[in-house]
């Protein structure tokens, strides 16, 4: 949103497990959050990122194995968890809880719960945000409606 107006929409998904600020749940936490950090300036739509680093320009590198994992890809948009009663306790914050705004190389999965607690986007949609937002931007996570 931009001025009050709604600017893009992207379809995305979530975790498979409830909503949850608590640490160690596996769900995305709701509620109101800030980038704290971006992570992958000019790396390629595909890239392979484990502990925040790149180690492989594109998932197809990878075995078959390591592809069937949910990958994190292309961009990483690190959260941190703004309201003290709800989702920035110490250790259940976005940011202890590693949960990011980032890609994924199973696109055909957006739209349904499939994440570990991340949101999910396909890589043309990582990369507009991740042009678009700066860190300290706001971030409004709210429960999936299904």
């Amino acid at each position: 949103m931009r001025d009050g107006q709604i600017i893009s929409e992207f379809v995305c998904s979530t975790s498979k497990n409830a909503p949850s600020c608590i640490a160690d749940s596996l769900g995305t936490p709701t509620g109101l959050h800030a980038i704290a950090a971006k992570i992958g300036d000019d790396a390629p739509a595909g890239a392979v990122f484990k502990g925040r680093v790149c180690v492989a320009q594109h998932y197809s590198q990878l075995s078959r194995e390591e592809q069937s994992a949910n990958l994190i890809t292309t961009r990483i948009l690190r959260l941190k968890g703004l309201e003290p009663d709800h989702n920035a306790r110490p250790g259940d914050n976005a940011w202890d809880r590693l949960v990011y705004l980032h890609g994924t190389n199973h696109p055909q999965k957006l739209g349904h719960p499939f994440s570990a607690g991340c949101v999910l986007l396909d890589d043309a949609s990582i990369i507009e945000l991740y042009d678009t937002l700066t860190v300290n931007d706001l971030v409004w996570i709210r429960e999936r409606l299904l």
